[in-house]
């Protein structure tokens, strides 16, 4: 049984537009073809809610948007043993993660910036829901699968 004290505790953003598509970004450190939602770690002493937003500033420059619902558990997945050395100095086995159901405010031309703080993805893009599951990176598909579970009646709610 693997020690939960070992997974990295993070956050996670499932953004949503007006067109009710989910906002994912292709990273720009590994050579693939596969797309993540903005997530990230939380500093020392961080509320769960600051730390969504900051990384989702850091990630893609957004400001404009509202929290409209905290996952219910935390979700985990674990990091391939051939990315393990490159992520975190291989100090973890993956993330533990609170994830957060987000309304985009703004104007995409305008506040979608991916330079903003030191650059994670070289591209970004709005998908349906439904098509998360194809394009993520195979090691997170699990996860996504229980995150979409969670807040897709959710979205479909909110007008």
């Amino acid at each position: 049984m693997i020690n939960i004290n070992s997974y990295r505790v993070g956050v996670g953003i499932l953004l949503f537009n007006e067109k009710k598509k989910i906002f994912v970004g292709k990273r720009i450190d590994f050579k693939s073809e596969a797309w993540q939602m903005p997530q990230g770690g939380i500093t020392k002493g961080e509320k769960l809610k600051d730390a969504a937003y900051r990384e989702l500033y850091e990630e893609t420059g957004i400001k404009k948007a509202k929290i409209i619902f905290e996952s219910k558990k935390w979700y985990k997945y674990s990091i391939p043993k051939y990315i393990k050395k490159k992520l975190w100095k291989g100090k973890y086995l993956g993330q533990k993660q609170k994830w957060f159901l987000m309304k985009f405010k703004g104007d995409e031309k305008k506040d979608i910036n991916l330079n903003i703080h030191k650059a994670e993805f070289c591209d970004w893009k709005w998908v349906n829901i439904e098509d998360l599951e194809k394009i993520i990176v195979p090691f997170k598909k699990k996860m996504y699968k229980e995150i979409v579970k969670e807040f897709k009646n959710k979205i479909k709610k909110i007008t």
